[in-house]
This record gives structure tokens, C-alpha cells and sequence, in this order.
């Protein structure tokens, strides 16, 4: 009997962190996809000026929250360079920290996602932050 606890009490322990940290990623060209990247395109284009399109790194969807790691370029794959991004004094230039990849944390808010928290061009791993864990948790288990 104590062998049987013990065996169940490890299946559990070994089961609960892979059903906490599930989270999917959405295929390419799904609804749920374009809706995401189509949240960060205003916010990606008023840096780097239109059109941009983005490489996914990693995309993760649990619920109601999200987390993208995206690498902006222009349609047809073109990378994005100093010269042809809009020039705004006193804004931060992307190209003047790690480039131009874009990290965000998204919440559905109704039919629409919406990147409450996200940065360009970051030199560290914000998203790490012990603050997001509560809600984001799901998405970003290997920092939670």
C-alpha cells in the first residue's frame, strides 16, 4: 500500500506542472493567428513605419491570454532596416537597443486580443518579471 502512495503521489507531482503549463500554439494562417499578429501590427508600424508583417519565434495561446516572440520585416520576407523607419525625436529608436523583435503579452478582451504589455528591440527578458506570473503564468511557465 505505502509503495502504491508513493507511485501515485510521484504521478501526480510529475502530471500537474505539464497540465498547469499547457498552452498551444495556433497554425499558421488560423483565425486565431491573424488576430494576434493583427494586434501588433499598429503598434509595430508606428515604429517601423507600413507595412510590416512577422516572423513568429514562439507563439502561445492559453485561454484568454497569449505570448508572442515576433521578428517584424516587410511583406515578402525584406528586413527592416534604420533608414526607412519613420524618425520621431525623443522616441526610441529599436535600432539603437537589440533591433527590432517584438515580445508580448496579450489578454482577450471580448472578440479582440489586445497587447497589454510588450517591447521592441529589449535587451533583457522582461516578461520574467514576477508580476506577470499570475495572469500569464500559462504561457510563460519556464519563468513562473
Amino acid at each position: 500500500m505505502f509503495r502504491f502512495a508513493v507511485t501515485l503521489t510521484a504521478a501526480t507531482l510529475t502530471l500537474v506542472p505539464l497540465t498547469a503549463s499547457a498552452w498551444e500554439t495556433p497554425a499558421r494562417g488560423s483565425a486565431l493567428r491573424t488576430q494576434l499578429m493583427d494586434s501588433m501590427r499598429p503598434i509595430a508600424e508606428w515604429t517601423l513605419g507600413a507595412p510590416v508583417t512577422f516572423v513568429v519565434s514562439d507563439l502561445r495561446v492559453s485561454g484568454d491570454v497569449a505570448f508572442a516572440s515576433l521578428h517584424p520585416v516587410r511583406p515578402g520576407g525584406g528586413e527592416i532596416t534604420a533608414d526607412e523607419i519613420p524618425q520621431r525625436p525623443g522616441w526610441d529608436n529599436p535600432f539603437d537597443w537589440d533591433g527590432v523583435d517584438i515580445q508580448a503579452l496579450y489578454q482577450r478582451s471580448g472578440d479582440a486580443w489586445v497587447a497589454v504589455h510588450h517591447a521592441m528591440g529589449a535587451t533583457d527578458v522582461w516578461w520574467a518579471d514576477p508580476q506577470f506570473c499570475p495572469m500569464w503564468g500559462s504561457v510563460i511557465p519556464e519563468v513562473c
